[in-house]
């Protein structure tokens, strides 16, 4: 049947990168002299509590997103976590913005216009501007996580709008993958008690 879905899969719709209502800038409006505005962001909190924004997304990749415009804190960047599940990767896909990810565990690799580039906990991957790039996780045990920090809407708002997907985020979980869980609790994020 069109449309179905089996079972273990995720329509890409609900997907937050598939969908075609985001906010990437805000409109300030106003008096001339943005005094409201002023006023507007000096009573934002400084604070976003990661333990009450939800991860998005799955079953392979996995988004928490902490900024972006439409939360009404910041203009010109966007913060999220990823993390990858065991075996997983993010859709492929290419914009005008360069893009930092500081790995904060697991081991994994980027593809970057058909180069490969092996990242592990504490390094930094760099997305440069105009790369169609994909990110995998290399473990079919273990998830990967990363820090992402981009300036995607500061492009968008000098109308450097170019992004284009290549490849979806996949729907189905990848092999080894399965039944995995987005560590969306944890006692001590990112740093595990030693033994």
């Amino acid at each position: 049947m069109a449309g179905a879905t089996t079972e273990g899969e995720i329509r890409n719709e609900s997907h937050y990168h598939s969908k075609k209502d985001r906010v990437f800038v805000r409109g300030i409006q106003g008096a001339y002299s943005l005094k409201d505005e002023l006023a507007r962001l000096r009573a934002m909190p400084r604070v976003r509590k990661g333990s009450q924004i939800k991860f998005n997304d799955g079953p392979q990749a996995f988004s928490r997103h902490y900024v972006e415009p439409k939360d009404g804190i910041t203009q010109t960047f966007h913060i999220h976590l990823e993390e990858y599940g065991p075996g997983g990767h993010s859709q492929k896909h290419g914009h005008v913005n360069e893009a930092a990810f500081y790995i904060l565990d697991g081991e994994g690799y980027e593809i970057h216009d058909g180069i490969r580039y092996d990242w592990k906990a504490g390094d930094v991957a760099i997305v440069h501007n105009n790369c169609v790039h994909q990110h995998f996780n290399a473990s079919n045990t273990k998830p990967a996580r990363a820090l992402v920090i981009k300036t995607k809407p500061m492009y968008m708002f000098m109308n450097m709008l170019f992004q284009h997907q290549v490849e979806p985020r996949p729907t189905t979980p990848a092999p080894g993958g399965e039944g995995f869980k987005v560590r969306e609790l944890e006692d001590d994020y990112n740093h595990p008690k030693q033994d």
